[in-house]
């Protein structure tokens, strides 16, 4: 080391321990498993904030790598003095990485500036992790002199080894226990830690007195402010996240499926649900929706019969289940995946008196599964297959690539199977204005799966116009053969409601009968069918609702 205290240039080999080596690789296994969290959760919060996750991904897979190749050339400045430069490098990598998410959340709900603020994080988190396998390198040949052929090879492996722990930790262990925002912090703190300890201890007689206290204050800095930051993150979280919603929040959850919001303006007593920021109903309206999802696809036949086996996909707020429970069925299956929704919507006291307590009516079950995986077992042996007599489609838009998939031709071909021979369904099928082409590639996918279509809309005033399509199969259910997802053209089955029922707000069979008109601006046009390999309905949806 040359004049103790004021530089960082550092001495030549001394003797290490005989396992320095070992706590060196234990170092590179630590801090690949930090990069990849780090990578992990730069993908997830994009994706929970903004949809997309094949986007999200891209983008930041693609700028860390190609931040890490700088990073790396960079570190070539730092070789002379690679002990300080590594602990430099991993508190900066501990702290913008552990800090990364808040900075994310917080520039999305304050500054609008997300997609910025990603490639920003991601070139610097990228740069400093680049600059890591160069370094330490270099200080494993002051402990060993081996084959550079050999080094290189045991220090790629510990890599990639700890790349695959980091990339099993975030999902199955950080994200379930401590969240994206905690996990991020622990995630920061290990990494700070590791990095600075095995420095300070292994080659602390090569670092002048001055650079270790430096480092050391360093250290304990990073560690306050991710302590600091793990205190206040709830506070950070609510208040960022009451700056995306326009009434006071009245209850918000992180669940691993989604975020759920409980929105509440007291002068209109509107009470709103969002699912990962989108409005799923609004208190003022909702029975809107809900009358026209349901009661087409509850109609009597000819014979005055009305579905008693009804299957509902989604729909775990229990608003629909309450329309259905007008009807004399005998049993409905609740297909919802989040548990923590079905929940809400059970014990939640606004939410409870909006569905009237639906999800604990006798006649309910309730299946928390993916709707998909549900139609999917079900599809098995036909002498274990249950048919339902009515289908309600009441899931979220198809906004990206997990949703998507539940407006395929695959997933629309298993609920066929799951529908009785004289059976209907019904499917939510977003805005024939707003997403006008993403309406239409729903009706040629229920088409492409085999049933005949019949399209109609209705205003719903906190949503604008919306769609549905209500379905059977071709020659039942009064549906003609060789229906067309054009609603002007013949083939579907008659889109009429019980002129019987007094119990609704909304719905007449006059109303019904208007839906099924289409203006110029949002009536059929040809588009794609969407399948799981090429979901072309979230691609129409997202272009449609850009603008909006």
């Amino acid at each position: 080391m040359t004049r103790a205290g004021d530089q960082l240039t550092e001495t030549g080999p001394r003797a290490l321990p005989r396992r320095a080596g070992a706590l060196v690789f234990g170092a590179v296994f630590l801090c690949a498993s930090c990069g990849m969290v780090y990578e992990l959760a730069l993908i997830a919060i994009g994706s929970y904030l903004l949809g997309n996750a094949v986007v999200q991904a891209s983008i930041v897979l693609s700028v860390m790598v190609f931040a890490m190749g700088i990073g790396a050339l960079l570190s070539k400045r730092l070789v002379g003095r690679a002990a300080a430069g590594f602990a430099v490098i991993e508190l900066a990598l501990g702290l913008l990485g552990g800090m990364s998410v808040v900075l994310l959340y917080t520039s999305f709900a304050w500054l609008q500036a997300y997609t910025l603020a990603l490639v920003i994080l991601a070139l610097l988190i990228g740069g400093l992790i680049g600059a890591e396998i160069p370094l330490l390198m270099n200080l494993l040949q002051q402990i060993r002199q081996r084959r550079a052929s050999d080094e290189v090879a045991d220090m790629f492996a510990a890599d990639y080894v700890g790349g695959l722990v980091g990339g099993l930790v975030f999902p199955f262990l950080l994200l379930p226990t401590l969240g994206l925002l905690k996990g991020t912090l622990v995630t920061g703190a290990v990494n700070a830690v590791v990095g600075s300890v095995v420095v300070l201890w292994l080659f602390r007689d090569t670092i002048a007195r001055r650079v270790r206290r430096m480092l050391t204050a360093g250290l304990a800095l990073v560690l306050a402010l991710l302590a600091a930051t793990w205190v206040f993150s709830d506070e950070i979280e609510v208040t960022s996240r009451q700056q995306l919603y326009s009434a006071p929040i009245i209850h918000a959850e992180r669940t691993p499926y989604q975020e759920i919001v409980l929105t509440r303006l007291e002068p209109r007593d509107d009470t709103r649900l969002f699912l990962n920021g989108n409005l799923q109903l609004s208190s003022t309206d909702e029975y809107r929706y809900h009358e026209a999802l349901v009661h087409p696809v509850m109609a009597p036949d000819a014979n005055g019969a009305t579905p008693k086996r009804v299957l509902v996909l989604g729909g775990g707020d229990g608003m629909a289940v309450r329309e259905l429970l007008k009807y004399p069925v005998e049993q409905i299956t609740l297909v919802d995946l989040d548990p923590a929704m079905t929940r809400l919507a059970r014990t939640n006291p606004r939410l409870r008196e909006l569905n009237r307590g639906s999800l604990d009516d006798p006649r309910v079950r309730i299946v928390n599964d993916d709707a998909f995986s549900y139609l999917r077992s079900n599809a098995g042996a036909s002498g274990t297959r249950v048919q339902f007599d009515a289908i309600v489609q009441d899931l979220p838009d198809p906004s990206n690539e997990a949703l998507a998939k539940l407006y395929s031709v695959e997933m629309f071909g298993m609920a066929r199977n799951a529908l009785a021979p004289q059976g209907r369904m019904v499917v939510q099928s977003t805005s024939p204005y707003f997403a006008r082409d993403a309406y239409w590639c729903i009706g040629a996918t229920l088409q492409e799966a085999g049933f005949a279509t019949s399209g109609y809309h209705v205003d719903v005033p906190s949503f604008g116009d919306w769609g549905f399509f209500l379905v059977s199969r071709p020659g039942e259910a009064g549906a003609a053969a060789g229906g067309q997802a054009d609603p002007q053209a013949p083939g579907g089955p008659p889109v009429t409601m019980s002129p019987t029922l007094t119990d609704l707000r909304f719905l007449t069979p006059e109303v019904l009968a208007g839906a099924r008109a289409f203006p110029r601006d949002a009536g059929y046009r040809p588009v794609k069918v969407s399948t799981l390999l090429e979901p072309a309905v979230m691609e129409y949806h997202r272009k449609g609702w850009r603008t909006y």
